[in-house]
């Protein structure tokens, strides 16, 4: 990404930081799975320094401060600055003294090597600048042997919870194609990819999970919709392309595809993701 388009995504993740707040509880609640194994792979316990990259509106540290408890420490890091705001403030709601935080892209971690037991990103690293100096800067300022974690989706045919919206819509919006390389949220879709590039940054004992789980919360269509529209960049994009007369049938269109996975008064999406861990060489 050349420094102008990084601009451009850091400031379209500014206008997203408002509505990740809006629903903090639905995206904690929906991504629970995620985080748990995150958790499990970089076998974070009581005690630990663990980096957090990209943490957006808050998770994983949030819940990883409970799990290192007070005599470990997490550090959050975001290069949006409506992201460390919002985490921070929520951070202080709760009353968590062992986060704190940082406003810094993954690939310039402005911390000495050898700093933390651990390194994790949820949902991130898709759309890191550059994925290999993300990869490389999080082995470094991990401990030899210590784990670094990193979750992405899986397909976009197997993440419903996307493709009802944006298959419908693509419909009816022309939108250019993109670079399978570009960030993106299914940038690291393709079994192995995500892999190499630990692989070649270095990392040893590289291990790939599937990990299928349910988008769960008690929501209707309605606020589903809501939440879809207002949180992706690229919905918001689409969406301003079409015209008020179009809106209902395109609403009605992707209601009748979600139909099957909102049953009484609750949502339930099947999704899949990758886990993708490796440690850092002792060499």
């Amino acid at each position: 990404m050349n420094p102008e388009e990084q601009n451009k995504a850091l400031d379209a993740w500014q206008t997203s930081a408002r509505y990740w707040d809006k629903y903090r509880g639905l995206i904690a609640q929906m991504f629970t799975p995620l985080t748990a194994g995150l958790v499990e792979e970089a076998r974070i316990g009581i005690g630990q320094k663990v980096l957090d990259i990209g943490g957006g509106s808050g998770e994983p540290s949030l819940t990883i401060s409970g799990i290192v408890g007070p005599t470990g420490s997490v550090m959050y890091t975001d290069p949006v600055a409506g992201m460390v705001e919002a985490a921070q403030a929520e951070a202080g709601r709760l009353g968590l003294t062992n986060i704190h935080f940082r406003k810094c892209s993954a690939d310039d971690l402005p911390f000495p090597d050898r700093t933390f037991d651990a390194a994790v990103s949820r949902l991130s690293a898709m759309f890191f600048a550059n994925p290999v100096t993300g990869v490389r800067e999080a082995l470094r300022v991990i401990l030899e042997d210590g784990y670094v974690s990193f979750v992405v989706w899986g397909t976009k045919q197997a993440n419903p919870f996307f493709s009802t919206v944006t298959d419908v819509i693509d419909r009816f919006v022309e939108f250019p194609g993109q670079d399978p390389d570009a960030p993106d949220a299914f940038r690291f879709s393709v079994p192995g990819k995500l892999a190499e590039i630990l692989e070649n940054a270095g990392a040893k004992n590289v291990v790939e999970r599937y990990l299928n789980f349910q988008i769960e919360a008690a929501i209707s269509f309605e606020q589903f919709w809501q939440l879809r529209t207002e949180m992706s960049e690229t919905l918001r994009k689409k969406m301003a392309g079409l015209t008020p007369a179009q809106l209902p049938s395109i609403k009605q269109a992707v209601a009748d595809a979600a139909q099957r996975y909102f049953v009484s008064g609750k949502m339930s999406f099947p999704a899949e993701a990758f886990i993708v861990s490796g440690r850092k060489s002792a060499v």
